[in-house]
């Protein structure tokens, strides 16, 4: 039992944010970092390291 409320205890101190509040906050940090991002932005063929290698032939 003590466990029980010592973790509630822990749970009823932690401080809350309204739903919308983090939202906003996380709808303003995903459009500030957006330019960072290789999923939106891609990368460079160059700097890919999954691209296909180019096969060396010898005549």
């Amino acid at each position: 039992m003590k466990k029980v409320v010592q973790q509630l205890r822990l749970e009823a101190s932690v401080s809350r944010v309204k739903v919308s509040q983090a939202a906003a906050d996380l709808k303003q940090f995903c459009l500030q970092n957006a330019h960072h991002d290789p999923l939106l932005t891609g990368i460079a063929s160059s700097m890919n390291p999954f691209r296909t290698q180019k096969l060396c032939s010898f005549l």
